[in-house]
Order: structure tokens, then sequence, then C-alpha cells
């Protein structure tokens, strides 16, 4: 991706996700709007909106006709329309070295999100936990986690999600 397209990118995701109202923008229940005033905000063109969402290495974004919406990530209540699943046996996490303590007594919360973020490899989950300092990536034990009665959703681009993750399903991976 360009860097005008990276650019566009992070205010895109900070509308889409946390603060549309930022920009006169409304979301739906399921998280989707009218490209016109994504456009607006962004100032650019529908070409170039087109380009960011095929171009996006995570493809965050979905774009159906007229409308677009994040993925995941949101921190504001949507409904993505996504149904329970049977995680794989094991996902993984990405988190700042510094947070393994907190991560290690209280499990994965969500935070400021809707639901934690779980990766199908160990090598992505390195990479998302790169963006806050140091990484240090989770082994997370989805299978035993989905016994014991935890939902799990998979959404359009690969990411796992979950409302949290108890620490007795977690172990850093070394």
């Amino acid at each position: 991706m360009t860097r005008d397209l990276t650019r566009l990118s992070r205010p895109l995701s900070f509308l889409l996700r946390h603060r549309p109202d930022a920009a006169g923008l409304v979301l739906d229940p399921a998280g989707w709007t009218a490209v016109g005033p994504v456009l607006v905000a962004l100032g650019c063109d529908r070409a170039t909106l087109e380009q960011l969402v095929r171009e996006d290495a995570k493809q965050r974004y979905a774009l159906e006709a007229d409308r677009i919406r994040a993925q995941q990530g949101h921190s504001v209540a949507v409904d993505l329309g996504l149904s329970p699943q049977r995680p794989p046996e094991v996902l993984w996490h990405g988190t700042a070295e510094r947070s393994l303590p907190a991560v290690l007594q209280q499990g994965l919360l969500p935070r400021k999100r809707t639901h934690v973020h779980l990766s199908p490899d160990p090598a992505t989950a390195r990479q998302v936990g790169a963006r806050h300092g140091r990484p240090a990536v989770l082994r997370v034990d989805a299978a035993a986690a989905w016994r014991a009665g935890r939902v799990f959703l998979l959404t359009g681009n690969g990411v796992w999600l979950t409302s949290a993750v108890p620490p007795a399903f977690l172990q850093v991976q070394r």
C-alpha cells in the first residue's frame, strides 16, 4: 500500500471503529455507513477508497456498493452478524511484553474494544504485538476455552473474536 493510502487508512479506521461522530458519520447496527460522507471526511475519491480497501494487507474493511464498514476492532457497539464458530485447537495473541504480568493475571480483556482479537498463527500475533513495543506472543488454548463455554466469532478477514480469554487458557510462547 502506498504512503498516501496508509495516510488515509488511519483516519478511516478511526472513523469506522471508534468515532464515526467525529465526521458526522452514522453507523447502522451492523457497523455500515454510507460511502459518500466517508469520501468527504477523507477528502478522497471513490477510486482511491476502493484501492485502499483492496490493497489493505489486513483486509480491515468491507466495501459493498454504496456502504463500508470495518471488519472488526470496534469500540462502538455494532453487531457484525457473525455466527459463533468452533475455533481451531490453538489461536494466538500478540501484545507488548510489558503487558504480560497483567495479562497472565487477568487474562485477555477487550479493554476499549468490544472483543479480544486472536490470530490464526504466531507470526501474525508477533506483528500485532510489535505495534505496541517489544512483542510477546501468547498461545491460546482455544479448543479448551470453547469447551468451557467461550464464544468465538470469525471475521471475514480471518481474525477470531471473543469477549475475553481467562488466564487458564493462556501460555507465553517462548
